[in-house]
């Protein structure tokens, strides 16, 4: 019999680092009936999957809290307690009080007895949770750490008789591992601020009442009113009212977007000057907000390829130095004549000084600030190794339609060809019967005349015996008479209707990027409909930035004509162009880019372009708010129609690796500074350890700098 696996996702305290993570792991592991444990330590968040015939989510959330990892009762992010009620900053207060007092103890001759009994308390004190982390790593991980090198290293100076040397060590890391948690909460601000937007109620209209519920008690269905000012509990669509709504929360989009009946809003964007009825399309936990955090936290947890060696890394290079420490200790005696004594503590300074804690936390405190502050910024990046091929793209192919282009055509010439018995008198009278027939069809030119006509209030006749042309257009009874609307190609191959006395007109209308629709009867051509997809407003201004930061190529990959698509690249500024090409050639241009090139960044609907995205270095979807399918497509998501955000993702990216490669710069001149000095014995311990606690401080606060990028630069 197949059981369904059920899961439940909680924000649980006391989770700030991958100790924690891999503890919550163990504690969960042998629990009856659990059948995966996911565990996000960026966002203190557990997804668990259960057979829901053996256990339910009420048992597993009552062992979170008994193993010391509580679930918040209204799923919000779990803050860290006040210093004054944190255990790790306690206990490091102790250590180091208790270090002061046995230094001011061995000042005196009558007290210094007591001193050393002070230090080693200081010890036991401050070491108490990154020591027991050091031994829980070692005998379950099969790993030797960071904690355990400090560990032994403070050991040992108190068993050679400098017990205050590893009492300020144990004190100042202790201190360090304190602050971790407060700066894993930091990082967290950019979902904390995500997970702020959406309100905590909703105003729905049940039963004939208005009545306030919870946003967690929504339905789809459910009908909410938005008052001015306030946010959008859920995404929903307009019923009733219209107003501008400010969907910068989301998007990024900073200017407010006029919405009307019929039209869609999203969680967390802001109602501007009416009262909105909207009815509820997604649940609160489903929403795009929703959505939006859920995949943040996602990629937050996902390292890049230089995380992952410097995890590698530390994987090996941890033991070795613990290795050479005691070969050290060993061997130097023998090599340079030293003492036992004096040659342990060069080994155990040494030990301490190759400690990597700043190299390893470099680019994961980066990363996490970097992907958050691009998320507030409408810009959503499905994990480190995005960001890292980001900063690497040389060329960027873009899709026309949707992209460039507003994806919407727009009628731009309306013109009278000869006239003849019954044809049209004039443009509005052509722009009518044009509208007329085509109010049958679905295809977007047909949309794009009957909006023009509803625009400019005309008249629109009432036509009989409709009949789509397959490739060609239209034809319908208009006032009794047969009148065709379609290509060129239509009256001169099919009809046989001349247009040889047009020809000229028509060649400088299409090199201009339009689409010619000629409206006729079987003889006689009445007129011309142009059409084009308007360009966006910021097309240009975005293409001629991306050139300006060094993208060597700018290229648009397009299913349209040559001559449409030429236009609309000289136009813009575009490099280069590929037309008339199928999904299938999209794939196979984007695959030559790459080979011939380098890092190609593909951007387009996330939809029709799926495969070309998944071809490229990086796949960018447009527009991906409130989009399952974009957003799941692609690597880089821009949530607004903005092509601004592109240009600012490409400089986000490369500022976020110009402060990695800085950080780990400072960290391995740092070490390799400690490291000589120490083998030299320069350095005493005190010293080794301050720089090495200082290196590390500053490190997190570099890396922290990914917080406050703003703008859409890529300087």
């Amino acid at each position: 019999m197949n059981t369904t696996i059920e899961s439940a996702d909680w924000r649980v305290a006391n989770l700030d680092c991958e100790h924690d993570a891999a503890a919550l792991k163990r504690a969960l592991s042998g629990f009856p009936g659990i059948d995966d444990i996911d565990v996000y330590p960026k966002a203190a968040k557990v997804r668990v999957r259960f057979d829901p015939s053996t256990t339910s989510a009420a048992q597993i959330r009552r062992q979170l809290g008994e193993v010391g990892f509580p679930a918040d009762e209204r799923r919000e992010l779990p803050a860290l307690p006040k210093p004054w009620r944190n255990a790790k900053v306690l206990t490091s207060a102790a250590s180091g009080l208790l270090l002061l007092v046995g230094w001011l103890a061995s000042m005196a001759p009558a007290t210094e007895i007591v001193a050393v009994p002070l230090y080693v308390v200081s010890i036991l004190a401050g070491g108490y949770f990154f020591g027991r982390e050091a031994i829980e790593e070692l005998i379950f991980e099969r790993e030797i750490g960071i904690e355990l090198l400090m560990s032994v290293a403070a050991v040992v100076a108190a068993i050679m008789g400098q017990p205050a040397e590893g009492a300020m060590l144990v004190f100042l890391y202790s201190i360090s591992e304190a602050a971790e948690g407060y700066t894993e909460e930091k990082t967290r601000s950019a979902i904390r601020a995500l997970m702020a937007l959406a309100p905590k109620v909703a105003l729905v209209r049940r039963d004939g009442r208005e009545v306030e519920i919870p946003v967690e008690e929504l339905r789809v269905g459910d009908v909410f009113i938005a008052r001015p000012g306030q946010a959008m509990p859920t995404d929903g669509e307009i019923l009733s009212g219209a107003s501008s709504v400010n969907e910068a929360p989301v998007t990024g989009e900073s200017v407010p977007v006029e919405k009307a009946p019929g039209e869609q809003v999203f969680a967390g964007t802001i109602n501007g000057e009416a009262a909105l009825e909207v009815r509820a399309t997604r649940t609160h936990a489903d929403n795009t907000l929703a959505r939006i955090i859920q995949m943040v936290e996602e990629a937050q947890e996902r390292r890049g390829r230089s995380q992952r060696f410097i995890e590698r890394f530390g994987a090996w290079y941890s033991p070795a130095v613990l290795g050479l420490g005691i070969l050290a200790a060993l061997g130097l005696p023998l090599v340079l004549g030293l003492s036992w004594q004096e040659a342990v503590m060069r080994a155990t300074v040494f030990i301490v000084a190759a400690a990597p804690c700043a190299l390893v936390i470099s680019i994961p405190i980066t990363m996490v600030a970097a992907l958050g502050t691009a998320a507030r910024n409408g810009v959503l990046v499905k994990g480190g190794i995005y960001v890292e091929e980001l900063a690497k793209v040389s060329v960027v192919a873009l899709d026309k339609t949707g992209t460039l282009t507003s994806g919407e055509p727009q009628v731009t010439d309306v013109l009278l060809a000869a006239r003849s018995d019954g044809s049209p008198s004039d443009e509005d009278a052509l722009l009518a019967i044009a509208a007329a027939v085509e109010r049958h069809s679905e295809h977007p030119l047909a949309r794009a005349i009957v909006r023009r006509a509803r625009e400019s209030d005309l008249t629109v006749p009432e036509v009989i015996g409709f009949r789509a042309l397959r490739g060609a257009g239209a034809e319908a009874s208009v006032n009794g008479r047969r009148v065709f609307i379609g290509s060129p190609a239509l009256f001169e191959d099919q009809l046989g209707a001349p247009l040889e006395n047009f020809k000229a007109e028509i060649t400088r209308l299409q090199d201009d990027g339009k689409t010619v629709i000629v409206v006729g009867d079987e003889r006689t051509a009445w007129g011309f409909l142009a059409l084009r997809d308007t360009l966006r407003p910021n097309a240009q201004r975005a293409v001629a930035a991306l050139h300006a930061a060094g993208i060597r190529n700018v290229v648009m990959l397009t299913g349209d004509n040559p001559r449409t698509a030429r236009a609309i690249a000289r136009e813009v500024g575009i490099d280069e162009v590929f037309a008339e090409l199928k999904p299938e050639d999209k794939v196979a241009r984007v695959r030559a880019l790459a080979e011939e090139r380098g890092h190609v960044a593909m951007v387009g609907d996330g939809v029709n372009d799926a495969p070309a995205l998944a071809e490229a270095t990086v796949g960018v979807a447009m527009g991906a708010a409130g989009t399952d399918v974009a957003l799941e497509t692609a690597d880089v998501a821009l949530m607004a129609d903005d092509l601004d955000k592109l240009v600012y993702a490409l400089g986000h990216a490369k500022r976020t690796q110009a402060v990695v490669r800085q950080n780990l710069a400072l960290s391995a001149v740092v070490i390799g500074a400690l490291i000589v000095g120490a083998v030299a014995g320069v350095f005493s311990l005190p010293i080794v350890v301050v720089a090495h606690e200082v290196s590390e401080f500053l490190v997190i606060a570099s890396g922290l700098r990914m917080l406050r990028t703003k703008g859409l630069s890529l300087s």
